[in-house]
């Protein structure tokens, strides 16, 4: 084990190369602080681009793509307004692991060439401006997934010959449809919290310049963390935390994620964006970086977020016209079907709500979100009834079993490869006793699987009744549910997780979607509120109109195994 002192050089000097990755010319000499700029999304942003840039970085996916088809936008054009947007929000948000921007450039002169000389695309997300968490290895750079033991290894291997050569199989896939890939984003060590932090990277402290925030040496936990751009004083989610943050600034048109608890829902929830977390499957997670890989029990799955659900469709579709069953052998054989999209020809859909979990209650801007969603849907026609399922609480027990087979061996050895302490948001679960109880045996790990099981069963039962009550002739289309019961979490203030866990227990497809943003006149403290428990007390507790103010509200909606099809299409229809 490194000694302190070795760890913090490296992270130091790691934090140092992200920054200094960023060109001069594109570099905010004067950073303002949250009090003087709670949001620098929008108006604020664009004062730092060119009208032109402006103009690209705000387009959809699917207008870049229509645009660089056609020969409209050159590929580089696109590839450097979006660098230089990536490069302002990290400054802003601190959303970056890694940048290459250069090759990035290569890249797209090279697509133009092509179109320049055969009059068409190279493939569907041709000049298409991609980002990646930093879960992905890219050739060319790092991944170390917010380690400092993976700085200058392959995913804390030295010597492995993969070093900055190897590519994820998600990679390849997007770089044959004619993507642009620039840059990676940050992400919580170990990937298993839902806010955004690690011993590399650092907020941007306000009152420092460029040059200071590339130097400061930060040594406390609660600091390291990537902003939420649209209210700074919350944190940007996790663990993509990083895509979600530099998509909200625009710095990306769409990127993905990885989602095993909530991973991509949670981020695209805070920072206002769509989210889409398919069933285990659906998309190739070949060749990734992860923690606890072999815990097959709940599988972390990969997922686009962007601004756009039409984004979404296109990044879902264009990546299974690529087979991509032929090269991952844990994807379905399952091309996109457009069946599966059109909606039922009955006019009236019916959808279940999910006001409350039984355990912890939806802070005020998340029950005015649903009431909202609620409100709307009735008045397009559309039936909705209140969903009573099987205990999530079961759900959530059978997850946080899987995530701890090991007791953290997995974990604890990649912190051990530099003596790197765990963000106090990891140490809640994998630090403390844990360490000293040995991994869980197979008798322990089938019973969870039989427990997974009849919980699965039970619900999908549940699911098949609401038939009785829908007046369809069909059960329930999908279900309305709040991502977390917060707009967003407060800094270290991520007390629960079981509205975003029983979708990966289920192994449902979910997709967050934005609804408003939190109006601290509108949604103020109900004083009558009587808290069911603790956890529902302290979770009450951290909401303050004043600092929620201006925060996005999101929620999620949330079909059945294998719907990605019918849930994206709903979604274009709400």
């Amino acid at each position: 084990m490194a000694d302190t002192g070795d760890w913090q050089k490296l992270a130091k000097a790691k934090l140092e190369a992200i920054n200094h990755s960023i060109p001069k010319k594109w570099r905010i000499e004067s950073l303002p602080s949250r009090e003087q700029q709670r949001d620098v999304t929008g108006d604020f942003v664009h004062q730092y681009l060119s009208t032109e840039e402006v103009e690209i970085t705000e387009a959809t996916a699917t207008a870049i793509v229509e645009k660089t088809s056609a020969g409209e936008w050159t590929a580089e054009a696109v590839i450097r307004a979006f660098s230089h947007r990536a490069s302002l929000a990290h400054q802003l948000t601190n959303c970056l692991h890694e940048t290459f921007f250069d090759a990035a450039t290569k890249d797209a002169k090279a697509l133009d060439e092509h179109f320049a000389k055969h009059r068409k695309p190279i493939g569907r997300l041709h000049g298409l401006p991609v980002s990646l968490k930093d879960q992905f290895h890219v050739k060319g750079v790092e991944t170390t997934m917010g380690y400092v033991g993976w700085i200058g290894t392959f995913q804390g291997k030295k010597g492995a010959g993969k070093e900055r050569v190897f590519e994820s199989e998600l990679v390849k896939e997007l770089r044959d449809l004619g993507a642009v890939l620039y840059c990676k984003t940050s992400v919580p060590h170990t990937l298993m919290t839902g806010e955004t932090t690690n011993n590399i990277i650092g907020y941007v402290s306000p009152f420092l310049n460029f040059s200071e925030f590339s130097q400061m040496n930060r040594l406390t936990p609660i600091n390291h963390q990537t902003w939420n751009p649209k209210n700074r004083n919350l944190s940007c989610g996790g663990s993509s935390g990083g895509e979600g943050a530099l998509i909200a600034l625009r710095g990306s048109p769409v990127g993905f994620g990885t989602d095993i608890g909530g991973s991509i829902r949670i981020p695209a929830a805070f920072n206002g964006l769509y989210g889409l977390r398919p069933s285990a499957g659906r998309l190739p997670y070949e060749g990734m970086a992860n923690s606890m890989d072999g815990q097959n029990s709940v599988l972390s799955v990969v997922g686009p977020l962007a601004p756009s659900i039409g984004a979404l469709q296109l990044l879902v579709k264009s990546l299974l016209s690529r087979e991509p069953w032929l090269h991952d052998p844990l994807v379905h054989p399952m091309p996109w079907r457009e069946s599966s999209a059109i909606l039922p020809s009955e006019p009236r859909l019916t959808f279940a709500v999910l006001r409350h979990d039984g355990v912890v209650s939806l802070h005020p801007p998340i029950r005015r979100a649903i009431e909202t969603v609620v409100e709307s849907l009735q008045k397009q026609g559309h039936k909705v009834i209140a969903w009573d399922p099987p205990s999530h609480r079961r759900g959530e027990e059978i997850v946080l079993k899987a995530w701890t087979y090991d007791n953290g061996a997995d974990i604890r050895s990649a912190f051990a490869l530099s003596g790197e302490p765990m963000v106090p948001q990891i140490a809640t679960m994998y630090g403390g006793k844990m360490a000293d109880a040995p991994p869980k045996d197979a008798t322990h790990i089938a019973a969870n699987n039989v427990a997974k099981r009849e919980w699965q069963k039970e619900y999908m039962e549940y699911w098949n009744s609401t038939a009785e009550v829908t007046g369809t002739g069909r059960p329930v289309d999908a279900v309305i549910a709040p991502v977390a019961p917060f707009a967003a979490a407060r800094p270290n203030c991520y007390l629960y997780y079981s509205y975003s866990l029983f979708v990966n227990a289920l192994d449902y497809t979910a997709c967050a979607f934005p609804v408003t943003t939190v109006d601290k006149n509108v949604d103020t403290v109900d004083s009558s509120f009587k808290p069911m428990s603790e956890i529902d007390k302290k979770v009450a507790e951290t909401y303050d109109p004043d600092i929620y103010d201006g925060a996005h509200v999101s929620l999620q909606l949330i079909g059945r195994r294998l719907e990605e099809e019918k849930v994206l299409s709903t979604l274009l229809d709400f």
